[in-house]
């Protein structure tokens, strides 16, 4: 069982690490400053971006990892 819960625990860190990568980055600096009025006014269909998906994924994988880890702590 343990070890079942420990491939599973690989995997999703694994699916974890693909799924940050993917995401674009945040822009920083001026240029970002002046292009967030505009981000906020696009951003009525946030939801339905790949990077607003992948953001939500990236959220229920960690949570999901957290628990896992959890769980392997408390099983003898």
């Amino acid at each position: 069982m343990k070890l079942a819960l420990t491939v599973c625990q690989v995997l999703l860190a694994l699916a974890l690490i693909a799924i940050v990568m993917l995401q674009s980055g945040k822009s920083a600096g001026l240029s970002g400053a002046i292009a967030g009025a505009a981000d906020t006014f696009l951003s009525k269909n946030k939801a339905k971006t790949l990077d607003a998906k992948l953001a939500k994924m990236t959220k229920w994988v960690a949570i999901i990892w957290v628990l896992l880890t959890l769980a392997l702590c408390i099983i003898p």
